[in-house]
């Protein structure tokens, strides 16, 4: 399907946009590790609508600039995206760091929202001052890492980072040097997120990797238990991105959502 990339100017920051399809608006806001861009699951949510696919602050082709320093900043820019395109009864869809700013963007307003689609995000803590709900990945070795966001590790689109050119190598570095600087301290949440999640007035689908051992499906149904009104859908036989591991579950269940159910 034909994708078109544009570069937009909004206030305070620059954002590169791609544009798949064509029908009413799909807002799709991508992992930390930008995996959504490259997956045929673009092109699915593009059968019937339009998906605007963002790349945050410090992602791809869109600068970061010095004054964006959380999470929280970036729903800022992307509410002004929304605004930017005319955006109404728009499905927004956020996978991981991107639930997270999805999730942000609700509580502060759903006016041009139609329903809320957040895929094992993170963002908020749940448990006391020395519970983990967020493993550490910064301090596990790379292994590791992968074994707790990959039901099946040989699913990973990054499976072998030596078979990378240079240009993608430091892309991805940039990547993460990025989500290190937004998401480093407090550790990959908002210590005021969960207490602003009662906010969301959209119909709110959350989805979770059964297997998900790097946010284990008990916060997902505590994230989903603060969102009023919000569904919450388990999939088997997938890990934090059950979008990558079982893309025909994951669109069953968005489908669905989409059309009504749920």
């Amino acid at each position: 399907m034909e994708r078109r990339r544009e570069r937009i100017a909004l206030p305070g920051a620059e954002i590169e946009v791609e544009r798949i399809g064509g029908g009413p608006p799909l807002v799709l806001l991508q992992s930390a590790e930008t995996y959504e861009a490259g997956l045929d699951l673009v092109d699915r949510l593009a059968g019937d609508r339009e998906v605007f696919l963002p790349w945050a602050p410090g992602y791809g082709g869109s600068p970061l600039p010095d004054w964006v320093r959380s999470i929280d900043d970036i729903a800022y820019i992307y509410l002004d995206l929304i605004e930017y395109y005319g955006l109404r009864e728009a499905v927004l869809v956020g996978c991981s760091l991107g639930g997270w700013i999805a999730a942000e963007m609700a509580t502060k307003t759903c006016e041009r929202l139609s329903r809320l689609v957040l895929v094992d995000p993170l963002g908020a803590k749940f448990g006391g001052a020395y519970d983990r709900d967020i493993e550490d990945i910064y301090f596990l070795p790379s292994d590791r890492v992968k074994a707790i966001r990959f039901a099946d590790p040989r699913r990973d689109p990054l499976d072998d980072m030596t078979a990378l050119g240079e240009d993608e190598a430091m892309r991805v570095a940039r990547h993460r040097e990025t989500t290190a600087r937004l998401c480093w301290e407090p550790y990959f949440h908002n210590p005021a997120l969960r207490h602003r999640l009662h906010r969301i007035a959209a119909p709110t689908l959350v989805l979770w990797g059964a297997e998900d051992r790097f946010v284990g499906p008990e916060y997902g149904r505590a994230y989903a238990g603060r969102i009023p009104g919000a569904r919450f859908v388990s999939i088997a036989r997938a890990g934090h991105y059950p979008h990558i591991e079982q893309p025909d579950a994951f669109m069953d269940a968005v489908s669905a959502f989409l059309n009504g159910g749920g």
